[in-house]
């Protein structure tokens, strides 16, 4: 199967502004987080624009209806500014439409976090949804690696088929380069379920990207966390 794609270049601005004080003239850097992909392949076309401080606005649009919701959910909770355009062959069922959303915003995020400099870098969440629990912990680490502690039975939520939600994780953590932890501890409504991990995940992400005053530079013996 051919999945050759066409990849667009991001975007991520440093804006440098002068303030002035006691006479004198000093410069304050404020750093613009954001990002946009194009990923083009003969199965999908995805877009995803998103700026890493932002408050959860954007627009999501995939054709699939969950994951629009989880998507909301994700935007929200991590307070991105994050929009999703995808078409794709929803035909044969979501899988790569979830699938390169995941890999899309993935992308966005490693281009928007840059070289990772003054980030917090580690993040961990515990949230409830009714029944249900999930736990996420990540490391922005540069390396690669998704670990999804989670028995869902087989059944779909809409066209969302339940082991997508592992297969979009994975592809995001894999072009994000994050370390990723996800399990569920409790739950037997599979929506329920779901919505835990995207939450859990979002607000992991809000604390692991985070800019932290006393982290100078890169938050890594290595000196990179490419």
């Amino acid at each position: 199967m051919d999945r050759t794609a066409t990849t667009g270049t991001t975007t991520t601005r440093t804006v440098i502004t002068g303030t002035v004080s006691a006479g004198a003239t000093t410069t304050t850097s404020a750093i613009v987080r954001t990002a946009e992909i194009d990923r083009r392949t003969a199965e999908t076309d995805v877009h995803v624009s998103l700026a890493l401080d932002g408050a959860g606005a954007g627009e999501r649009d995939t054709g699939v209806g969950f994951l629009d919701h989880m998507l909301d959910l994700l935007a929200r909770h991590a307070l991105l500014d994050l929009t999703v355009r995808a078409t794709g062959d929803l035909q044969t069922g979501a899988h790569h439409t979830v699938e390169d959303v995941g890999i899309c915003i993935g992308q966005a995020l490693h281009e928007a976090l840059g070289d990772r400099a003054g980030i917090a870098r580690y993040g961990d969440a515990t949230v409830p949804m009714d029944e249900a629990r999930a736990a996420c912990a990540i490391d922005i680490s540069g390396r690669p690696l998704c670990v999804f502690s989670a028995a869902l039975p087989p059944g779909a939520i809409g066209n969302f088929e339940h082991e997508l939600a592992e297969e979009f994780f994975r592809a995001l953590s894999s072009n994000a380069r994050l370390t990723l932890h996800l399990s569920v501890e409790a739950g037997s409504n599979v929506h329920h379920i779901v919505e835990a991990v995207f939450k859990a995940f979002a607000r992991a992400l809000r604390r692991a990207v985070a800019l932290d005053p006393a982290v100078h530079g890169v938050p890594s013996t290595k000196g990179t966390l490419a």
